[in-house]
């Protein structure tokens, strides 16, 4: 899968992208990312990308000759892209949203704005969808970017070392990860759960479960109400909340 970028601050991509899991993919050709800097496509000896905006009103608006410039020139190879734009007015973007757009079947063009805001005119004629990754704002629209590269990356096949490990991730199970623990056994009195040393895989799994339950009840319950639950998850909610009621 391809993930090409427009930006005006191509340099800020290169540390994250050189680095850990999202490096390995690149090296092996199973992602590939090209980052395009805007400023290559104006015309004045300037390279301005930038104006004040029509009718008044703080801050400036990018020009939209270089974004119509840029995306032409780079759809001219005919690859079929889907361009989007990051942007606090679009969709928002989550796990189930990851996982469609890891399936899709044509690369990924992504449109980076800066300053108060891009020429409509960009959004009317070349945008296919907006993206936002929450409800606040950012200075820029490369956070947003890598954010979404990064997550979508990791649920293409190849990409991470262990393939379970994207199973049994916070929101994969559509309910949030359960606790994790390492060696030593104990640690300055704390004990890894007697459990997780047992040996027994059926065990650590309802363990797992029900934990990974425990902590979503707790952290995020809006998750439990949508969730796709199965009657075990319903029967370890049931003790959960009996623990609870005991422990008052």
């Amino acid at each position: 899968m391809k993930f090409d970028i427009i930006t005006i601050f191509p340099e800020i991509f290169n540390s994250y992208l050189n680095e850990s899991i999202l490096k390995r993919a690149i090296e092996k050709k199973i992602i590939e990312v090209k980052v395009y800097n805007l400023r290559d496509f104006t015309t004045d000896k300037h390279r301005t990308v930038d104006d004040y905006p029509y009718g008044g009103g703080a801050g400036m608006v990018m020009k939209p000759e270089p974004f119509f410039k840029a995306i032409e020139t780079i759809k001219a190879d005919g690859v079929p892209r889907r361009t989007i734009m990051l942007s606090p007015q679009g969709k928002v973007f989550n796990q189930d949203v990851a996982f469609s757009m890891s399936k899709e079947n044509h690369d990924l063009l992504f449109i980076c704005g800066r300053y108060e805001a891009i020429d409509e005119r960009v959004r009317e004629c070349l945008v296919d969808e907006e993206i936002s990754i929450g409800d606040y704002i950012l200075t820029g629209g490369e956070l947003p970017a890598l954010v979404i590269i990064d997550s979508i990356a990791r649920l293409i096949p190849g990409v991470l070392g262990d393939e379970r490990s994207k199973e049994e991730e916070s929101f994969t199970w559509g309910i949030l990860d359960y606790p994790h623990y390492t060696r030593p056994p104990e640690f300055r009195g704390l004990r890894v759960p007697d459990v997780l040393l047992s040996g027994n895989h059926k065990d650590i799994l309802l363990w797992r479960r029900k934990e990974a339950l425990r902590r979503t009840i707790l952290r995020r319950p809006d998750l439990i109400e949508k969730g796709s639950l199965t009657d075990e998850d319903y029967k370890l909610i049931s003790e959960i909340r009996e623990e609870k009621d005991e422990s008052y």
